[in-house]
């Protein structure tokens, strides 16, 4: 679909992919390791997809979530899927921490506090090697 950011686009920085789906590092400067897991098809809802592709997709989002707790080593995770200002399907895996902008509220709401987290020069070789070493 020409018109949606994530058909046209890879809708972050690529550190995985197959010809299913793929994961990339969002651009959100208080959430370093914010991670979305996006089908390569322009799908909208979960149950679009036949219980195959469900079960694969899910099972992407749970190793995403591995890869996040390894290498960042979150006090929390976060994981959601709303489609709403992007209606095609992705997820996202938010690593929280006790010390982050908004937590313990989501991460869209008002922010409670001003911190920022250094981000290792090499997040992204960390974050690529790992699902290399898991998928």
């Amino acid at each position: 679909m020409s018109d949606c950011p994530l058909c046209s686009a890879p809708g972050g920085r690529l550190l995985w992919q197959d010809e299913f789906c793929r994961v990339v590092r969002a651009d959100e400067p208080d959430y370093p390791g914010f991670l979305r897991v996006i089908l390569n098809r322009h799908v909208k809802e979960m149950t679009d997809l036949v219980p195959e592709e469900r079960s694969r997709l899910m099972m992407m989002v749970c190793k995403t979530e591995q890869v996040v707790r390894d290498v960042m080593r979150p006090d929390k995770i976060n994981l959601a899927s709303l489609g709403n200002m992007v209606p095609h399907l992705h997820w996202h895996v938010i690593p929280r921490f006790a010390d982050d902008p908004h937590f313990p509220n989501p991460v869209w709401g008002e922010k409670l506090r001003k911190t920022s987290r250094a981000v290792p020069a090499d997040l992204d070789a960390q974050l690529a090697a790992a699902f290399n070493s898991l998928v």
